[in-house]
């Protein structure tokens, strides 16, 4: 079992910065698959962003590539995403996951976080 939380969610203005983060726990960190996944009022939830166990592999959506960016730091068992220049249509529920194979995260056998909101106001 991993148990993901995370935090740093909020109420921000168009063009703001946020940054979440997602500790894990339980199973080991470092050989996870983790990434960023949203929930937008009345939406499908969707892929933002991915990151190999070691980093070496980092994948976004289109739309948020250039403003968000995923890290992780295997020794706090922490994944991080970066997100600047927030438009209100980044506005959701942000879910982090984690699974044993990248190819797979979002998938059957995914771990998911509770969720954290962030809304921007236009």
């Amino acid at each position: 079992q991993v148990q993901l939380v995370e935090s740093g969610g909020g109420l921000v203005q168009a063009g703001d910065s946020l940054r979440l983060a997602c500790v894990a726990s339980g199973r080991t960190f470092s050989s996870f698959a983790m990434g960023w996944f949203r929930q937008g009022p009345g939406k499908e939830r969707e892929f933002v962003a991915a990151i190999g166990w070691s980093g070496g592999y980092i994948n976004y959506l289109d739309s948020v590539k250039g403003r968000f960016t995923i890290s992780r730091d295997n020794a706090k068992n922490t994944v991080y995403l970066q997100m600047n220049s927030l438009k209100p249509e980044d506005t959701a529920v942000y879910y982090c996951a984690a699974h044993p194979r990248l190819g797979t995260l979002g998938r059957f056998g995914t771990y998911w976080g509770q969720g954290t909101q962030v809304t921007v106001s236009s």
